[in-house]
Parts: C-alpha cells; sequence; structure tokens
C-alpha cells in the first residue's frame, strides 16, 4: 500500500518508464505476463511505494480502447478478482460464506469495469449465479473458454 507517494510527479511516465524498465513495450504485455495476480500485486512490483492498482488499472484501460480489447481486458480483471477472493476456486455450494467471498470477486469487478462494459459484467454475474460453473473453477487468463462463452469479445 502507498502513503500517497504515488500520485506525487508525473505518474504516468513513472509507470511505463518501469514497465520498459521490465523488459515489456506495454502495460498490457507486463499485466497478461501474470494473468492472475491482483492490481495491488502488478503495482508493488513496479513500485512497492509509489505506484498503486488503479494506477496500473487505469494505464490498462487506456491500452484496451487503444488496441480495442475492452472485453478482453474486463475478463482479464475477472480473473484476478477470482483468483483474489476465490483461492480455492468456485465454491462447491453457495452458503453465506461462500456467496460473499463470490461477491467480494464480482462487485469491485464490476465497479472497475468501464461504463461501456457494466452491463454485460452485470449479465456475466446474473449467469454465474443462475448457472455456476464446475466447482473449483478459476480461470487462468481472459482467454478462459467458459468466459469466453459468456463474455465475447464485440469490438471491431
Amino acid at each position: 500500500m502507498t502513503d500517497g507517494r504515488s500520485w506525487q510527479g508525473n505518474w504516468k511516465a513513472r509507470l511505463y518508464e518501469r514497465v520498459r524498465e521490465r523488459g515489456y513495450d506495454s502495460l498490457t504485455a507486463f499485466a497478461e505476463s501474470r494473468p492472475t495476480a491482483s492490481l495491488e500485486a502488478l503495482a508493488e512490483e513496479l513500485g512497492p511505494d509509489d505506484v498503486a492498482g488503479v494506477q496500473v488499472y487505469d494505464g490498462l484501460v487506456v491500452e484496451a480502447v487503444r488496441s480495442k480489447q475492452v472485453t478482453r481486458l474486463v475478463r482479464g480483471q475477472l480473473v484476478r478478482e477470482l483468483w483474489d477472493n476465490l483461492p480455492e476456486g468456485w465454491p462447491k455450494v453457495l452458503d453465506d460464506t461462500s456467496r460473499f467471498a463470490v461477491a467480494k470477486a464480482l462487485g469491485p469487478w464490476i465497479a472497475y469495469a468501464p461504463d461501456s462494459h457494466k452491463g454485460r459484467a452485470r449479465e456475466l454475474r446474473t449467469s454465474l449465479l443462475a448457472n455456476p460453473p464446475p466447482p473449483g473453477w478459476r480461470p487462468l487468463g481472459p482467454d478462459d473458454e467458459l468466459l469466453r462463452m459468456f463474455l465475447p469479445d464485440s469490438e471491431t
């Protein structure tokens, strides 16, 4: 967790400088090499004292819009939230405890989704709750077959 230093100076330039120092030509390439890492973990790797997870996500959204890959970004962020909040994968039974864990994954994911994709994110949430995936399901990345079925690419 940063103490406010992440917003000092030109944080966007700092973010991209750190990405390039690690051998990546884009923030997307850096993040996709770690598809199950949380935004906070990505930020910690880029700068434990001066990069915040929200800054990483902001950069990812900008790149996704530019490359017309917003749906892929949204699926990728769901993967990150699921790994962070459901360490054993999708629960076998949705009791009070597991329902809370699922809500803890899906709620922030929908909040993070760009406005253009919030409706589709809500539809996916409804589908996952009505027709749960197999117990233990934890997608490894944004190209997971089940995720692509529920949230297919739509950009042109």
